[in-house]
Protein backbone atom coordinates (compact mmCIF):
# COMPACT_ATOMS: atom_id res chain seq x y z
CA UNK A 1 0.00 0.00 0.00
CA UNK A 2 1.50 3.61 -0.97
CA UNK A 3 1.35 6.44 1.81
CA UNK A 4 -1.06 8.95 0.88
CA UNK A 5 1.33 12.01 0.23
CA UNK A 6 0.35 15.31 2.50
CA UNK A 7 -1.25 18.24 0.69
CA UNK A 8 0.29 21.24 0.94
CA UNK A 9 -1.43 24.53 -0.54
CA UNK A 10 0.56 27.68 -0.32
CA UNK A 11 -1.66 30.48 -0.68
CA UNK A 12 0.22 33.40 -2.80
CA UNK A 13 3.10 33.24 -5.14
CA UNK A 14 5.24 36.01 -4.03
CA UNK A 15 8.70 35.53 -2.74
CA UNK A 16 7.63 33.70 0.75
CA UNK A 17 5.02 31.04 -1.22
CA UNK A 18 7.55 30.55 -3.81
CA UNK A 19 10.46 29.65 -1.37
CA UNK A 20 8.29 27.82 0.38
CA UNK A 21 7.16 25.31 -2.44
CA UNK A 22 10.61 25.48 -3.87
CA UNK A 23 12.40 23.90 -0.58
CA UNK A 24 9.27 21.49 -0.54
CA UNK A 25 9.37 20.49 -4.33
CA UNK A 26 13.59 20.52 -3.97
CA UNK A 27 13.37 17.76 -0.94
CA UNK A 28 12.19 15.65 -3.14
CA UNK A 29 8.68 15.02 -5.50
CA UNK A 30 7.36 12.54 -3.95
CA UNK A 31 7.26 13.49 0.02
CA UNK A 32 4.46 16.39 -1.05
CA UNK A 33 1.58 17.10 -3.31
CA UNK A 34 2.38 21.10 -3.48
CA UNK A 35 0.27 23.87 -5.34
CA UNK A 36 0.55 27.00 -5.06
CA UNK A 37 -2.28 28.93 -5.86
CA UNK A 38 -2.36 32.78 -6.49
CA UNK A 39 -5.15 35.33 -6.72
CA UNK A 40 -3.36 37.48 -9.43
CA UNK A 41 -2.98 36.92 -13.25
CA UNK A 42 1.09 36.80 -12.54
CA UNK A 43 3.75 35.62 -9.77
CA UNK A 44 5.56 38.10 -7.79
CA UNK A 45 3.20 39.46 -4.94
CA UNK A 46 4.94 42.84 -3.78
CA UNK A 47 7.49 42.05 -6.59
CA UNK A 48 6.66 43.44 -9.75
CA UNK A 49 9.75 44.94 -12.23
CA UNK A 50 8.47 47.52 -15.04
CA UNK A 51 9.62 49.82 -17.93
CA UNK A 52 9.30 52.80 -18.16
CA UNK A 53 10.98 55.96 -20.31
CA UNK A 54 13.72 53.12 -21.78
CA UNK A 55 14.53 52.50 -18.36
CA UNK A 56 13.97 49.35 -15.70
CA UNK A 57 11.98 49.89 -12.59
CA UNK A 58 10.52 48.31 -10.12
CA UNK A 59 7.14 49.28 -8.63
CA UNK A 60 7.36 47.45 -5.36
CA UNK A 61 10.33 45.80 -3.90
CA UNK A 62 13.48 47.50 -4.81
CA UNK A 63 16.33 47.08 -2.47
CA UNK A 64 18.39 43.92 -1.45
CA UNK A 65 19.17 45.35 2.43
CA UNK A 66 22.48 44.01 2.46
CA UNK A 67 24.39 41.65 0.74
CA UNK A 68 26.90 39.47 2.55
CA UNK A 69 25.29 36.18 3.20
CA UNK A 70 21.67 37.03 1.90
CA UNK A 71 19.82 34.69 0.09
CA UNK A 72 17.91 36.88 -1.86
CA UNK A 73 20.90 38.08 -3.59
CA UNK A 74 22.02 34.69 -3.61
CA UNK A 75 18.66 34.17 -6.07
CA UNK A 76 19.09 37.15 -8.04
CA UNK A 77 22.54 35.87 -8.70
CA UNK A 78 21.66 32.28 -9.60
CA UNK A 79 18.57 33.66 -11.89
CA UNK A 80 20.96 35.70 -14.05
CA UNK A 81 19.98 39.14 -12.65
CA UNK A 82 22.83 40.82 -11.96
CA UNK A 83 25.60 40.52 -14.37
CA UNK A 84 23.96 40.87 -17.86
CA UNK A 85 25.97 42.87 -20.05
CA UNK A 86 22.76 43.72 -22.53
CA UNK A 87 20.32 45.14 -19.84
CA UNK A 88 18.45 48.01 -19.73
CA UNK A 89 19.49 51.20 -17.11
CA UNK A 90 18.19 50.68 -14.08
CA UNK A 91 17.52 52.29 -10.57
CA UNK A 92 20.32 53.37 -8.52
CA UNK A 93 22.64 51.50 -11.24
CA UNK A 94 25.34 53.83 -9.72
CA UNK A 95 24.97 53.29 -6.00
CA UNK A 96 23.51 56.15 -3.85
CA UNK A 97 24.82 59.65 -4.53
CA UNK A 98 27.32 60.98 -3.02
CA UNK A 99 26.57 64.92 -3.91
CA UNK A 100 22.92 66.38 -3.38
CA UNK A 101 21.49 69.38 -3.75
CA UNK A 102 19.15 70.74 -0.89
CA UNK A 103 16.91 73.51 -1.53
CA UNK A 104 14.10 75.38 0.45
CA UNK A 105 11.18 76.01 -0.90
CA UNK A 106 11.64 78.72 -2.99
CA UNK A 107 14.86 78.16 -4.57
CA UNK A 108 17.41 79.18 -2.05
CA UNK A 109 20.04 76.99 -1.69
CA UNK A 110 20.89 75.29 1.46
CA UNK A 111 24.79 75.67 2.93
CA UNK A 112 25.55 71.97 2.64
CA UNK A 113 28.73 72.42 4.75
CA UNK A 114 27.29 74.86 7.45
CA UNK A 115 23.60 73.16 7.95
CA UNK A 116 22.14 70.88 5.54
CA UNK A 117 24.73 68.13 6.12
CA UNK A 118 25.18 69.07 10.43
CA UNK A 119 21.45 67.69 10.37
CA UNK A 120 21.21 64.64 7.54
CA UNK A 121 24.17 63.46 10.69
CA UNK A 122 22.56 64.16 13.39
CA UNK A 123 19.16 62.32 11.98
CA UNK A 124 21.96 59.29 10.80
CA UNK A 125 23.44 59.18 14.43
CA UNK A 126 20.13 59.46 16.00
CA UNK A 127 18.57 56.55 13.65
CA UNK A 128 22.00 54.55 13.97
CA UNK A 129 21.95 54.56 17.62
CA UNK A 130 18.23 53.46 17.83
CA UNK A 131 18.95 50.56 15.68
CA UNK A 132 21.85 49.54 18.03
CA UNK A 133 19.58 49.81 21.12
CA UNK A 134 20.96 52.66 22.55
CA UNK A 135 17.82 55.25 22.40
CA UNK A 136 16.33 56.65 25.64
CA UNK A 137 13.15 57.83 25.80
CA UNK A 138 10.64 55.25 24.92
CA UNK A 139 7.40 56.06 22.76
CA UNK A 140 7.64 56.90 19.00
CA UNK A 141 10.49 57.87 16.91
CA UNK A 142 9.81 61.23 15.94
CA UNK A 143 9.56 62.75 18.83
CA UNK A 144 12.75 60.62 19.80
CA UNK A 145 13.96 62.98 16.56
CA UNK A 146 12.61 66.05 17.88
CA UNK A 147 14.06 65.91 21.09
CA UNK A 148 17.56 65.69 19.56
CA UNK A 149 16.85 68.37 17.29
CA UNK A 150 16.20 70.73 20.52
CA UNK A 151 19.04 69.79 22.25
CA UNK A 152 21.30 69.83 19.17
CA UNK A 153 20.03 73.58 18.97
CA UNK A 154 20.08 74.11 22.92
CA UNK A 155 23.59 73.08 22.78
CA UNK A 156 24.55 75.95 20.08
CA UNK A 157 22.62 78.60 22.05
CA UNK A 158 24.39 82.15 21.47
CA UNK A 159 26.46 80.66 18.61
CA UNK A 160 24.72 83.59 16.37
CA UNK A 161 22.54 81.47 14.76
CA UNK A 162 18.71 83.14 14.18
CA UNK A 163 15.41 81.58 13.85
CA UNK A 164 15.68 81.40 10.20
CA UNK A 165 18.08 78.96 10.30
CA UNK A 166 16.33 77.42 12.85
CA UNK A 167 13.58 77.28 10.94
CA UNK A 168 15.29 75.83 8.21
CA UNK A 169 16.84 72.85 10.61
CA UNK A 170 13.29 71.81 11.07
CA UNK A 171 12.31 71.75 7.95
CA UNK A 172 15.46 69.43 7.12
CA UNK A 173 14.39 67.07 9.86
CA UNK A 174 11.09 66.92 8.57
CA UNK A 175 12.63 66.23 5.17
CA UNK A 176 14.22 63.17 7.26
CA UNK A 177 11.35 61.89 9.04
CA UNK A 178 9.39 61.97 5.45
CA UNK A 179 12.59 59.57 4.44
CA UNK A 180 12.23 57.53 7.57
CA UNK A 181 8.14 57.15 6.49
CA UNK A 182 8.98 55.63 3.40
CA UNK A 183 11.59 53.61 4.89
CA UNK A 184 9.40 51.80 7.22
CA UNK A 185 5.65 52.55 5.87
CA UNK A 186 4.38 54.52 8.59
CA UNK A 187 2.27 57.27 8.13
CA UNK A 188 3.16 59.12 11.16
CA UNK A 189 6.34 58.25 12.72
CA UNK A 190 4.78 58.72 16.11
CA UNK A 191 3.15 55.41 15.39
CA UNK A 192 6.60 53.99 15.32
CA UNK A 193 7.77 52.35 18.28
CA UNK A 194 11.21 53.59 19.36
CA UNK A 195 12.55 50.13 20.95
CA UNK A 196 11.38 47.86 18.25
CA UNK A 197 13.78 49.81 15.98
CA UNK A 198 16.58 47.99 17.72
CA UNK A 199 15.45 44.64 16.96
CA UNK A 200 15.34 45.24 12.80
CA UNK A 201 18.55 43.48 11.01
CA UNK A 202 19.42 44.35 7.51
CA UNK A 203 22.30 41.80 6.16
CA UNK A 204 26.27 43.15 6.31
CA UNK A 205 27.61 44.86 3.10
CA UNK A 206 26.06 47.33 0.49
CA UNK A 207 22.29 48.16 0.30
CA UNK A 208 21.86 47.55 -3.99
CA UNK A 209 19.27 47.03 -7.06
CA UNK A 210 18.77 44.26 -9.00
CA UNK A 211 20.18 44.81 -12.71
CA UNK A 212 18.06 42.75 -14.64
CA UNK A 213 14.93 43.10 -11.94
CA UNK A 214 13.03 41.68 -8.96
CA UNK A 215 10.80 39.86 -10.64
CA UNK A 216 13.38 37.81 -12.71
CA UNK A 217 14.66 36.26 -9.32
CA UNK A 218 10.66 35.23 -8.74
CA UNK A 219 10.80 33.95 -12.51
CA UNK A 220 13.90 31.59 -11.86
CA UNK A 221 12.06 30.35 -8.91
CA UNK A 222 9.01 29.65 -10.72
CA UNK A 223 10.86 27.57 -13.31
CA UNK A 224 12.27 25.46 -10.87
CA UNK A 225 8.96 24.30 -9.50
CA UNK A 226 7.40 21.01 -11.62
CA UNK A 227 5.14 22.17 -14.42
CA UNK A 228 1.60 22.93 -13.14
CA UNK A 229 2.33 23.60 -9.68
CA UNK A 230 1.53 27.38 -9.75
CA UNK A 231 -2.24 27.82 -10.49
CA UNK A 232 -3.18 31.69 -11.34
CA UNK A 233 -6.37 33.28 -11.45
CA UNK A 234 -7.62 31.81 -7.46
CA UNK A 235 -8.09 34.02 -5.11
CA UNK A 236 -8.95 32.57 -1.36
CA UNK A 237 -12.49 33.91 -0.19
CA UNK A 238 -13.03 31.67 2.95
CA UNK A 239 -10.88 28.67 4.74
CA UNK A 240 -12.09 25.85 7.00
CA UNK A 241 -9.37 25.08 9.22
CA UNK A 242 -11.21 24.04 12.34
CA UNK A 243 -11.06 20.12 11.35
CA UNK A 244 -8.27 18.18 9.07
CA UNK A 245 -8.35 18.38 6.13
CA UNK A 246 -8.79 22.28 5.65
CA UNK A 247 -10.70 23.37 2.82
CA UNK A 248 -9.70 26.43 0.28
CA UNK A 249 -12.82 28.07 -0.61
CA UNK A 250 -12.50 31.03 -3.97
CA UNK A 251 -14.36 33.40 -5.60
CA UNK A 252 -15.71 33.15 -8.46
CA UNK A 253 -16.94 29.95 -8.64
CA UNK A 254 -13.73 27.96 -8.63
CA UNK A 255 -13.93 24.36 -6.97
CA UNK A 256 -12.69 23.79 -3.51
CA UNK A 257 -9.66 22.51 -2.25
CA UNK A 258 -8.84 20.66 0.39
CA UNK A 259 -5.24 20.43 2.32
CA UNK A 260 -2.84 18.81 5.30
CA UNK A 261 -1.43 21.95 5.75
CA UNK A 262 -2.27 25.34 4.39
CA UNK A 263 0.25 27.58 3.96
CA UNK A 264 -0.69 31.46 4.59
CA UNK A 265 1.30 34.24 2.70
CA UNK A 266 -0.95 36.78 2.54
CA UNK A 267 -0.34 40.40 3.17
CA UNK A 268 -1.06 41.82 6.95
CA UNK A 269 -3.00 44.00 5.08
CA UNK A 270 -5.23 41.22 3.81
CA UNK A 271 -5.17 40.10 7.87
CA UNK A 272 -6.49 42.92 8.88
CA UNK A 273 -9.18 43.39 7.01
CA UNK A 274 -10.47 39.36 7.95
CA UNK A 275 -10.81 41.22 11.26
CA UNK A 276 -13.73 42.97 10.32
CA UNK A 277 -17.67 41.41 10.85
CA UNK A 278 -18.20 41.28 6.78
CA UNK A 279 -14.15 40.37 6.23
CA UNK A 280 -14.89 39.07 2.62
CA UNK A 281 -16.54 42.50 1.20
CA UNK A 282 -13.78 44.38 3.14
CA UNK A 283 -11.16 42.42 0.62
CA UNK A 284 -10.09 39.48 3.72
CA UNK A 285 -10.55 35.97 3.72
CA UNK A 286 -13.07 34.43 6.54
CA UNK A 287 -12.15 32.22 8.58
CA UNK A 288 -13.99 29.26 10.06
CA UNK A 289 -13.55 29.37 12.72
CA UNK A 290 -12.41 32.74 13.14
CA UNK A 291 -8.52 33.07 14.11
CA UNK A 292 -8.19 32.79 17.26
CA UNK A 293 -7.40 35.65 19.88
CA UNK A 294 -3.44 35.74 20.34
CA UNK A 295 -3.09 35.81 16.62
CA UNK A 296 -5.97 39.02 15.96
CA UNK A 297 -4.56 40.80 18.83
CA UNK A 298 -0.93 40.83 16.47
CA UNK A 299 -2.99 41.32 13.33
CA UNK A 300 -4.64 44.65 14.96
CA UNK A 301 -1.20 45.73 16.44
CA UNK A 302 0.85 45.62 14.25
CA UNK A 303 1.57 48.28 11.92
CA UNK A 304 0.81 48.22 8.07
CA UNK A 305 1.32 51.22 5.63
CA UNK A 306 1.40 52.36 1.92
CA UNK A 307 4.43 53.58 0.29
CA UNK A 308 4.40 54.40 -3.31
CA UNK A 309 6.63 55.15 -6.00
CA UNK A 310 5.75 58.18 -8.47
CA UNK A 311 8.17 58.11 -11.68
CA UNK A 312 8.62 61.02 -14.09
CA UNK A 313 10.47 61.36 -17.45
CA UNK A 314 11.62 65.07 -17.00
CA UNK A 315 13.20 67.05 -20.25
CA UNK A 316 15.02 70.58 -19.50
CA UNK A 317 12.54 73.70 -21.00
CA UNK A 318 15.06 75.70 -23.34
CA UNK A 319 15.53 79.04 -22.34
CA UNK A 320 13.57 81.65 -24.22
CA UNK A 321 15.09 84.11 -26.60
CA UNK A 322 15.61 87.18 -25.21
CA UNK A 323 17.17 90.27 -22.58
CA UNK A 324 19.09 88.55 -19.51
CA UNK A 325 17.29 88.51 -16.66
CA UNK A 326 18.40 89.08 -12.94
CA UNK A 327 19.47 86.45 -10.67
CA UNK A 328 21.76 84.53 -8.39
CA UNK A 329 21.93 83.21 -4.96
CA UNK A 330 20.89 79.80 -5.59
CA UNK A 331 19.49 77.89 -8.37
CA UNK A 332 18.86 81.05 -10.63
CA UNK A 333 22.72 81.09 -11.48
CA UNK A 334 23.38 81.26 -14.78
CA UNK A 335 19.93 81.18 -15.90
CA UNK A 336 19.79 81.79 -19.48
CA UNK A 337 21.87 78.75 -20.37
CA UNK A 338 20.45 75.39 -20.87
CA UNK A 339 20.06 73.38 -17.52
CA UNK A 340 22.40 70.65 -16.99
CA UNK A 341 21.58 66.71 -15.75
CA UNK A 342 18.43 66.96 -13.31
CA UNK A 343 20.51 66.86 -9.59
CA UNK A 344 19.62 64.91 -6.84
CA UNK A 345 16.93 67.18 -5.38
CA UNK A 346 16.38 67.11 -1.43
CA UNK A 347 13.54 69.43 -0.90
CA UNK A 348 12.77 71.27 2.45
CA UNK A 349 9.91 72.61 2.68
CA UNK A 350 8.94 75.44 4.80
CA UNK A 351 5.24 76.25 4.29
CA UNK A 352 6.16 80.04 2.82
CA UNK A 353 3.76 82.23 0.68
CA UNK A 354 4.84 80.04 -2.85
CA UNK A 355 3.12 77.37 -0.52
CA UNK A 356 0.11 77.39 -2.32
CA UNK A 357 1.03 76.68 -5.30
CA UNK A 358 2.94 73.12 -4.26
CA UNK A 359 -0.12 70.77 -3.09
CA UNK A 360 -0.44 68.85 0.13
CA UNK A 361 0.33 65.55 -1.15
CA UNK A 362 3.83 66.93 -2.61
CA UNK A 363 4.85 67.81 0.85
CA UNK A 364 5.60 64.31 2.09
CA UNK A 365 8.26 63.38 0.23
CA UNK A 366 11.93 63.85 0.85
CA UNK A 367 13.43 64.04 -2.68
CA UNK A 368 13.05 63.97 -6.71
CA UNK A 369 16.33 62.62 -7.70
CA UNK A 370 17.24 60.67 -10.78
CA UNK A 371 17.14 57.06 -11.15
CA UNK A 372 21.17 57.07 -12.33
CA UNK A 373 23.01 60.27 -12.34
CA UNK A 374 22.34 61.91 -15.71
CA UNK A 375 19.00 60.24 -16.52
CA UNK A 376 15.87 61.79 -17.70
CA UNK A 377 13.68 59.82 -15.80
CA UNK A 378 13.10 61.06 -11.74
CA UNK A 379 11.77 59.26 -8.98
CA UNK A 380 9.75 60.72 -5.85
CA UNK A 381 9.09 58.32 -2.75
CA UNK A 382 5.72 58.48 -0.75
CA UNK A 383 4.28 57.17 2.25
CA UNK A 384 0.70 57.02 4.78
CA UNK A 385 -1.64 59.19 3.47
CA UNK A 386 -0.21 61.41 0.54
CA UNK A 387 0.93 58.19 -1.20
CA UNK A 388 -3.17 56.52 -0.67
CA UNK A 389 -4.32 59.99 -2.01
CA UNK A 390 -1.52 60.07 -4.83
CA UNK A 391 -3.04 57.16 -6.16
CA UNK A 392 -6.52 58.31 -6.57
CA UNK A 393 -5.45 61.37 -8.32
CA UNK A 394 -5.81 61.51 -12.77
CA UNK A 395 -2.29 62.16 -14.45
CA UNK A 396 -2.98 65.30 -15.13
CA UNK A 397 -3.37 66.32 -11.68
CA UNK A 398 -0.25 64.78 -10.72
CA UNK A 399 2.28 66.30 -13.27
CA UNK A 400 0.85 69.14 -12.52
CA UNK A 401 1.92 69.03 -8.40
CA UNK A 402 5.40 67.67 -9.47
CA UNK A 403 5.84 70.58 -12.15
CA UNK A 404 4.40 73.60 -9.39
CA UNK A 405 7.15 71.99 -7.00
CA UNK A 406 9.86 71.59 -9.50
CA UNK A 407 9.25 75.49 -10.47
CA UNK A 408 9.34 75.99 -6.70
CA UNK A 409 12.51 74.62 -5.97
CA UNK A 410 14.06 75.03 -9.38
CA UNK A 411 13.06 78.21 -10.59
CA UNK A 412 13.81 79.65 -13.57
CA UNK A 413 13.98 83.44 -14.23
CA UNK A 414 10.38 85.73 -15.85
CA UNK A 415 8.35 82.72 -14.68
CA UNK A 416 9.60 79.93 -16.76
CA UNK A 417 10.05 76.51 -16.08
CA UNK A 418 13.62 75.06 -16.05
CA UNK A 419 12.00 71.43 -16.51
CA UNK A 420 8.89 70.24 -17.70
CA UNK A 421 7.26 66.55 -16.59
CA UNK A 422 6.37 64.56 -20.08
CA UNK A 423 4.79 61.67 -18.16
CA UNK A 424 4.51 59.68 -15.08
CA UNK A 425 4.18 56.13 -13.93
CA UNK A 426 3.21 55.71 -10.52
CA UNK A 427 2.48 52.45 -8.10
CA UNK A 428 -0.87 52.05 -6.11
CA UNK A 429 -0.14 49.15 -3.38
CA UNK A 430 -3.03 50.73 -0.93
CA UNK A 431 -5.50 50.26 -3.52
CA UNK A 432 -4.57 46.88 -4.97
CA UNK A 433 -7.15 44.72 -2.90
CA UNK A 434 -4.77 41.88 -2.85
CA UNK A 435 -2.56 43.78 -0.54
CA UNK A 436 -4.17 46.65 0.80
CA UNK A 437 -0.78 48.35 1.32
CA UNK A 438 3.05 47.84 0.90
CA UNK A 439 5.10 46.71 4.31
CA UNK A 440 4.65 46.20 8.30
CA UNK A 441 6.21 48.13 11.21
CA UNK A 442 5.84 47.97 14.82
CA UNK A 443 3.91 50.52 16.07
CA UNK A 444 4.00 51.51 19.37
CA UNK A 445 1.98 49.41 21.00
CA UNK A 446 3.21 46.65 19.58
CA UNK A 447 6.53 44.50 19.88
CA UNK A 448 8.73 42.16 17.95
CA UNK A 449 6.81 39.33 19.94
CA UNK A 450 3.92 40.33 18.24
CA UNK A 451 5.79 39.29 14.89
CA UNK A 452 6.51 35.95 16.75
CA UNK A 453 2.76 35.61 17.11
CA UNK A 454 2.50 35.99 13.20
CA UNK A 455 4.45 32.97 12.89
CA UNK A 456 2.88 30.81 15.04
CA UNK A 457 0.87 28.27 13.24
CA UNK A 458 -2.62 27.19 13.84
CA UNK A 459 -3.57 25.07 15.92
CA UNK A 460 -1.39 27.01 18.33
CA UNK A 461 0.77 24.44 20.56
CA UNK A 462 -1.12 23.09 23.54
CA UNK A 463 -4.08 23.12 21.52
CA UNK A 464 -6.23 19.96 20.47
CA UNK A 465 -4.60 19.19 16.85
CA UNK A 466 -1.50 21.05 17.49
CA UNK A 467 0.94 18.71 16.14
CA UNK A 468 -0.82 18.61 12.46
CA UNK A 469 0.13 22.43 11.62
CA UNK A 470 -3.05 23.12 10.13
CA UNK A 471 -2.45 26.45 8.89
CA UNK A 472 0.96 27.89 8.43
CA UNK A 473 2.08 31.71 8.45
CA UNK A 474 4.52 33.37 6.26
CA UNK A 475 5.54 36.86 4.96
CA UNK A 476 7.81 39.85 5.44
CA UNK A 477 5.11 40.51 8.68
CA UNK A 478 6.05 37.64 10.50
CA UNK A 479 9.83 37.87 10.54
CA UNK A 480 11.49 39.38 13.96
CA UNK A 481 14.34 41.20 12.35
CA UNK A 482 13.77 41.36 9.44
CA UNK A 483 10.34 42.37 8.42
CA UNK A 484 9.52 44.44 6.09
CA UNK A 485 11.75 43.37 3.82
CA UNK A 486 12.01 40.53 0.89
CA UNK A 487 14.58 39.06 2.95
CA UNK A 488 11.99 38.39 5.45
CA UNK A 489 9.34 36.74 3.20
CA UNK A 490 12.32 34.51 1.93
CA UNK A 491 13.37 33.54 5.21
CA UNK A 492 9.66 32.95 6.09
CA UNK A 493 8.96 30.77 3.31
CA UNK A 494 12.07 28.95 3.83
CA UNK A 495 10.46 28.60 7.49
CA UNK A 496 7.95 27.39 7.40
CA UNK A 497 8.76 24.46 4.76
CA UNK A 498 11.27 23.55 6.94
CA UNK A 499 8.74 23.14 9.49
CA UNK A 500 6.84 20.65 7.40
CA UNK A 501 10.21 18.49 6.32
CA UNK A 502 10.77 18.44 10.50
CA UNK A 503 7.24 17.08 10.97
CA UNK A 504 7.51 14.24 8.22
CA UNK A 505 11.32 13.38 8.37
Amino acid sequence: MVAKKPRVVIVGAGVAGLTAAHRLCAAGGDRFEVTVVEASARAGGRVLTSEFAGHRVEMGATWVQGIDGSPVYALARDAGALGDPDLLPYERMDGFPDRVLTVAEGGEVIDAERVARPIEELYRGMMDAARAGEASGGGGVEAYLRRGLRAYQALRAGGGVGKEQEEVEDALLAMHINRERTDTSADDLGDLDLAAEGEYRDFPGEHVTVPGGYSRAVEHLVAALPQGTVRLGLRLRRLDWGEAPARLHFADGAPALAADHVILTVSLGVLKASLGKDASAAGGIVFDPPLPQFKREAVARLGFGVVNKLFMELEPVMPAAGPEGGGGGGVNDDEDRPPPDFPFLHMAFRGHAPAAKVPWWMRGTESICPVHAGSSVALAWFAGREAAHLESLPDDEVVRGVQATLDSFLPAPRGRSRWRVKRIKRSRWATDPLFLGSYSYVAVGSSGEDLDRMAEPLPRPGAPGADECRVLFTGEATHRTHYSTTHAAYLSGAREAERLLQRYR
